[in-house]
């Protein structure tokens, strides 16, 4: 089969004249849904992908993270459904997306749903999960809707329970995107995909969107795929210097693991870093160490993993990019599936336990794909174990180019791997791309060293593991109990707070703030910097916090809700009774 490929790069005469998504043909209607959402101009991918997906071309495209590639395949394939026919009356969906994780499902159908809402069309989305029952898939696909969002799981699950038939698949299948195409497969998802590729049409156009490409990337394109346009976005010539964004700096600090609390203690509370923060480990009992440690002097924190009820992260998601909070441990879904296909390989030894592990959500991703609002720095708490795990956490800062950073705490154990990922990232006979942090003296750390490691005593496996059960206790609180009252009080959902603090006894007041005796005169001036850096960016987000801070107080429990109107009612009828007499 003939392969075309096209180059961005070749097209930089044409991004001089400096199209608009009118004249690159889109719909006055998408347009303007555009311009609410303050998209005024098309980014590279677009201007090139946008022409060729209308002109119903087979095309993948790969670019970096946080380049508007969700948006360069929704609009066109968007813009074919509103203009194709809608009085013939069809069986199945028209379009279906694939992607690797329910959290960029559901990301992907609030794009949709919300592009749609904005244009007044009459188009119908589904987004399905692998946890649904068959009723609630077969209430999901009637109709049918025009547009299906799901994990690839999901489509041969309908299939072998008669809720979606191969025939009507095959009538009306039109659009097929796998998104985050370089995931799909290391997710297991191969024999999914296969037994779903076998209903797809000849005439369907496919598409497939990567960060990077690899050999999974290789095989779908072959499975999937006709004739494809192969696109690429190369800013400056070379790829590699494209996996990471030239307004993201990036830094690494040399510690022993053992004092990997004192230095990120350090860095957070000398206010060495910008906020928003991601923090990024890779296990769930690390995090929850990470938690309770910082807890204890007072920095809160949420903790994102795969134990989680799904509603619960994608609240925990909306909060953190609302700015309700500032600092987010995240687990690297990589690591997790790694360490749960260990666990179920030794089933056998671990039958004597009684405490059964909670299930891990194998759909649960938050590295790859997921929109992170506004995160200004990444700190890889422990480096990820391959050098493209470390670009995709990088990616979650510096988006749609704005400016961010990056720290790494790197251990003597971890140096090799760090080799790796200086040597993946090096162009050259160029100079290392990650530097020394300049920012964090030795002093600065050494002046908290005795109150970190007096408390990091205190932060036991005992205590990690009951503080992992109280919280999963209180998050499938959250995502049960109250879900039917949220749903008809969508604004209660604001109290339910996921930076909860989960030590048994509150933090000593004194650990809270750091003496300026213990602080030395360059990491107070470099505090200050940081200080005014985020002064002049314009904190928007403390406002609100403050906000959310204030309303907690006087409202605890959202439930109380429901009786906030008797005491007034009771005090005001027996007012008007007192009158009467």
């Amino acid at each position: 089969m003939e392969k075309l490929s096209k180059e961005l790069e070749q097209e930089k005469e044409g991004l001089e004249d400096d199209l608009s998504f009118e004249e690159l043909g889109l719909d006055p209607r998408l347009v303007r849904a555009l311009i609410k959402k303050g998209i005024l101009k098309p980014t590279p991918i677009q201007h090139v992908a946008i022409p060729l997906i209308l002109e119903g071309k087979d095309v993948v495209a790969r670019a970096k993270t946080g380049s508007g590639k969700t948006f360069a395949y929704l609009l066109p394939l968007l813009q074919k459904l509103f203009t194709g026919s809608s009085t013939d009356k069809k069986s199945g969906p028209s379009a279906v997306f694939l992607v690797p994780t329910r959290e960029l499902s559901q990301q992907v159908n609030n794009e949709v749903s919300s592009l749609i809402e904005s244009c007044r069309v009459q188009l119908k989305v589904s987004q399905l999960t692998s946890s649904m029952s068959h009723s609630d898939l077969r209430t999901a696909l009637a109709g049918p809707p025009d547009i299906i969002v799901a994990t690839p799981a999901c489509i041969p699950r309908c299939l072998s329970a008669g809720v979606l038939q191969p025939a009507s698949i095959n009538e009306s299948l039109e659009i097929l995107v796998l998104d985050e195409a370089d995931l799909l497969l290391s997710y297991g998802y191969e024999d999914d995909i296969k037994a779903f590729a076998a209903q797809i049409p000849r005439s369907c156009q496919c598409l497939l969107m990567s960060a990077t490409s690899s050999d999974d990337v290789e095989k779908l394109k072959k499975l999937i795929l006709h004739n494809p346009f192969i696109l690429t976005l190369p800013e400056v010539g070379d790829i590699k210097d494209d996996l990471i964004p030239k307004n993201v700096q990036q830094f690494w600090i040399s510690c022993d693991a053992r004092d990997k609390l004192l230095h990120i203690l350090s860095l957070l509370k000398l206010d060495l870093v910008q906020k928003k923060v991601l923090i990024f480990t890779n296990t769930i009992d690390m995090a929850f160490r990470l938690k309770l440690f910082l807890e204890k002097f007072g920095i809160k924190s949420a903790v994102l993993n795969a134990e989680l009820p799904q509603n619960s992260r994608l609240h925990i998601l909306e909060e953190f990019n609302a700015g309700l909070f500032d600092y987010l441990i995240a687990t690297d879904d990589g690591q997790t599936k790694e360490k749960e296909a260990n666990e179920e390989g030794n089933v056998d030894k671990k039958k004597s336990r009684k405490r059964a592990k909670q299930k891990i959500d194998s759909e649960f991703g938050v590295v790859r794909g997921i929109d992170f609002k506004n995160v200004y720095t990444v700190i890889n708490f422990e480096l990820p174990p391959s050098a493209a795990g470390y670009v995709h956490r990088i990616g979650r800062t510096g988006r749609a180019y704005n400016t961010g950073a990056s720290i790494s705490l790197v251990s003597s154990d971890e140096m090799e791997n760090f080799g790796e990922i200086q040597s993946f990232l090096r162009a050259d006979g160029d100079t290392d791309i990650i530097v020394p942090f300049p920012l964090l003296t030795k002093n600065a750390v050494e002046s908290l060293r005795y109150r970190a490691e007096d408390v990091s005593k205190s932060v036991t496996k005992i205590a990690i593991r009951e503080s992992r059960a109280l919280d999963l206790r209180n998050e499938i609180l959250n995502s049960e109990k109250l879900k039917a009252h949220f749903e008809s009080n969508p604004r209660d959902l604001d109290l339910l707070k996921h930076d909860k603090i989960l030590s048994k006894k509150p933090p000593a007041p004194h650990l809270r703030d750091v003496p300026d005796y213990l602080v030395d005169p360059v990491t107070q001036e470099a505090s200050k910097v940081i200080k005014l850096a985020r002064a002049a960016m314009g904190n928007i987000q403390s406002g609100r916090r403050r906000g959310f801070k204030r309303k907690s107080r006087n409202d605890k429990d959202p439930l109380k809700t429901f009786l906030a109107e008797a005491p007034k009612k009771s005090r005001r009828s027996g007012g008007e009774k007192r009158r009467q007499k």
